[in-house]
């Protein structure tokens, strides 16, 4: 079964080009120009990521990416003409998964691309693995072959990106995971000064769910200038 990919962007040669590096990468694309018609796309077809625009010219990047989180748990990447760090945070805290900036490499997107969808497949595939399959600390239950979290006996809804940062803090439980350590195990990539902003924001979010606090935290523990924790 092939890979669809959603590609928004209304700069027509931008969109084209992305379309034709991810095709020869076998991927299904799904291109559109502005915001509503990939918001139908959204609706109809069954996509397992997408790369949105920040700026386009009926509802902005930004909005469609809270629709998409609305029922949908599939990576979002956002592209951004900024260099301000602001919209980056807050495609971040709205739910997107990694932003590049323009102009960028197509051949780095791809490869984030792919980064993105091999954390979201194994998150998907139930398939076993050989490290632990079932964590819990303070009423927390990560599933690692369902991919299921509940808190509480409730279901929390996690995107693949959060699933993994809950489950690489809790598989070390009761020691600091610096955040260039999460940033790796997580993203897989090379960790840059500014990468610190993405783990932060994602865990600000993780917490905003799980209806936590950085300043009297009941699971997630900021040890500042060092990491994050979850106490045993």
């Amino acid at each position: 079964m092939g890979i669809n990919i959603l590609v928004v962007d209304d700069e027509q040669t931008i969109a084209d080009l992305i379309e034709v590096y991810l095709k020869n990468e076998g991927f299904t694309v799904f291109k559109f120009y502005n915001g509503q018609d990939a918001l139908k796309c959204v609706k109809s077809e069954k996509l397992e990521l997408a790369i949105l625009d920040v700026m386009l010219p009926d509802i902005d990047g930004f909005a469609l990416c809270q629709k998409i989180r609305e029922n949908h748990n599939f990576p979002v990447i956002m592209l951004t003409a900024k260099e301000e760090e602001v919209d980056k945070i807050t495609g971040l805290t709205l739910g997107a998964d990694d932003y590049m900036t323009k102009p960028f490499q197509p051949l780095e997107l791809v490869a984030r691309v792919k980064a993105q969808l091999r954390r979201f497949i194994k998150y998907n595939s139930g398939e076993p693995l050989r490290e632990e399959k079932l964590i819990e600390f303070s009423g927390v239950v990560l599933d690692k072959d369902s991919h299921e979290c509940t808190l509480n006996e409730k279901p929390l809804a996690l995107t693949p990106t959060e699933f993994s940062i809950l489950w690489v803090l809790g598989v070390n439980q009761g020691r600091v995971v610096s955040s260039e350590h999460l940033f790796h195990e997580v993203w897989g990539d090379k960790y840059f000064k500014n990468s610190n902003n993405t783990v932060m924001v994602h865990i600000r979010h993780l917490r905003e769910k799980m209806h936590d606090s950085a300043e009297h935290p009941k699971y997630i523990k900021t040890v500042w200038g060092v990491g994050y924790k979850i106490e045993k």
